[in-house]
């Protein structure tokens, strides 16, 4: 059998990346994070991105950043910022357990949660993703991996992970900026945390609209 020394590298970095991760977890704050960005001034939106793919790749938590992003640039720019970082990063993740990682994620979540999660794909396709998108069944990170264990294609990942994820991708940008805001503007207190509760309401009953459309969905196209 001969070797694939592409893949082994790229496995290597992976394992590399995650190691580093791992051991620099504590140093992986808003504090930190904010310095560095404050070096690139202008260039300030695109490190941030890349910072967010990096951290989603290699299972650093991205709600630091998500919240960040709404104290650093606003609540629109923010969510724009975040949700590239966060689909570019978990579509790397998803092609690396496709391609150079499969063994060794399927070792890390085998057993009845990978078996669940290949079968619910299946059976549902791009539609479960959007529901675990909404209502996280496994932790972000991790998810991002095991989709590249099922048989979903590429597109249908992307665009249901982009799309399902802004939601509550803007809902802690928002949580971010309205922290800002009840700091340093006593004036709009009142409008900035009514905002904030109707946000956050609203995204707790998006899962259920959403699993009540689908099944309207299924039993049209059975009739």
């Amino acid at each position: 059998m001969e070797l694939n020394y592409k893949k082994i590298i790229l496995f290597l970095f992976l394992l590399i990346g995650i190691i580093l991760a791992i051991i620099n977890r504590e140093s992986f704050n808003s504090e930190n994070i904010t310095n560095y960005l404050d070096i690139f001034g202008n260039l300030a939106p695109l490190v941030f991105i890349l910072i967010y793919i990096i951290a989603t790749v290699f299972f650093l938590p991205g709600l630091i950043l998500t919240i960040l992003a709404g104290v650093l640039f606003g609540p629109f720019f923010g969510t724009i910022y975040s949700i590239i970082g966060a689909t570019i990063g978990a579509t790397l993740a998803f092609l690396s357990a496709r391609t150079i990682a499969r063994e060794k994620v399927e070792k890390m979540i085998e057993g009845k949660k990978l078996d669940y999660l290949k079968k619910s794909v299946e059976d549902e396709g791009w539609k479960f993703i959007a529901y675990t998108r909404l209502v996280p069944l496994f932790p972000f990170n991790l998810l991002n991996y095991s989709y590249g264990l099922t048989n979903v294609k590429l597109r249908d990942y992307f665009c249901a992970s982009f799309i399902f994820m802004l939601p509550g991708t803007f809902a802690y940008v928002y949580l971010g900026f309205a922290g800002t805001e009840i700091l340093n503007n006593e004036e709009g207190l009142i409008s900035t945390i009514v905002i904030l509760i109707a946000i956050f309401a609203t995204i707790f009953y998006i899962p259920r609209y959403l699993k009540k459309f689908l099944k309207l969905a299924n039993k049209s196209k059975v009739v």
